[in-house]
């Protein structure tokens, strides 16, 4: 009873946290706008959103701040904490099925099949909306191809899936290198860098809308079914003597994972190192229950990828790739979790 009360008070504090950030991310960039200005702005926002129109506060701001809060900030900080929950829940979720703490969301090949994707797009001179939807198609194909091909192979199945996903990822990072070898160098070979080093500076409400219910659609069956994803921990004769069928639940978990891992690359670019490292974190303070883990994992990785970026916003004049700044701030974390033994150390 008193560890759920400590893992309680920690959850409340974290949440807390988050929502500190996610406010707080609306009071940075170069357009300054007051805190209490920002607040009714949204409260009005929301209001007339859900009233259609009817209901809203009297403005007594004006409509350049209204844009910037609305049109601007809102659909990127929402961005951010969605692609940030996201990508740490399909990383914890598959380092549990795959029982292996090294594990990230891209290790089945859905970020390089929507790098591909965008790459082809942006070659071909799609729309920005065209460029996502392919991004969000390759990634999930991607999975797909690996899951055909490990379905098919005779090794063991987690690690036939390992193997598949290496090698289709493999295949679509050299289809990616083709395309940007043979792209124009003034406009297609830059604008395909730049979307691989991952970005939401162009990020709409539209962009919003398309990765909500992916996402949603793989996290929510994820959080339901958390409690199960504790016994694909264990070896699978145990597991499956508990009555449980542990290829449909991998397969579960594989294509919630998958979606949500899709849906965020497709907006945000390839950004690495926030599935890897945060689920580390959330062990530390909410041990190895997926009950607990899998919840406080999602909301950490939208804590942090809002910070990452407002940092992104603020640290030059000309924006830096979100890519950039987690490896920077993800690679030396992920250091010192080796070096201190991490999670290991706090199980």
């Amino acid at each position: 009873m008193e560890a759920e009360g400590r893992y309680r008070r920690l959850f409340w504090l974290l949440g807390i946290g988050a929502a500190v950030i996610f406010f707080g991310s609306f009071l940075v960039g170069r357009y300054a706008v007051a805190p209490g200005k920002t607040a009714c702005i949204l409260a009005d926002a929301l209001l007339r959103g859900v009233s259609g129109g009817r209901l809203g506060l009297s403005p007594f701001w004006q409509s350049a701040e209204r844009a910037v809060v609305v049109n601007v900030r809102l659909p990127r900080v929402f961005a951010a904490a969605l692609v940030g929950a996201a990508l740490s829940a399909a990383g914890v979720s598959y380092q549990g099925m795959f029982r292996n703490p090294m594990v990230s969301p891209d290790l089945l090949g859905a970020s390089t099949g929507a790098g591909f994707g965008a790459a082809l797009s942006i070659y071909f001179g799609f729309s920005y909306f065209g460029i996502t939807l392919a991004a969000f198609l390759f990634g999930l194909g991607a999975v797909l191809l690996a899951y055909l091909v490990s379905r098919a192979s005779r090794l063991e199945s987690a690690l036939s899936m390992v193997l598949a996903g290496v090698m289709i990822g493999s295949l679509f990072t050299s289809g990616t290198s083709l395309i940007k070898l043979v792209a124009d160098t003034e406009n297609q070979l830059p604008a395909i860098t730049y979307w691989l080093m991952g970005s939401l500076s162009s990020v709409g409400a539209r962009d919003v809308k398309f990765i909500f219910w992916p996402i949603a659609a793989g996290l929510v069956p994820l959080l339901l079914l958390r409690w199960r994803v504790n016994l694909l921990t264990l070896p699978e004769a145990e597991a499956a003597s508990m009555g449980v069928d542990t290829k449909r639940l991998r397969a579960a978990v594989i294509l919630c994972a998958t979606l949500m891992t899709a849906a965020s690359v497709s907006v945000s670019g390839m950004i690495g190192w926030v599935g890897l490292v945060i689920p580390h974190f959330a062990r530390m303070l909410f041990g190895y229950d997926y009950r607990r883990l899998l919840p406080a994992s999602a909301l950490m990785g939208a804590a942090f990828l809002m910070v990452v970026d407002d940092l992104a916003r603020v640290l030059t004049t000309s924006e830096i790739p979100l890519g950039i700044l987690t490896s920077f701030v993800g690679a030396p974390l992920f250091i010192w979790l080796i070096l201190t033994g991490g999670s290991e150390r706090h199980a």
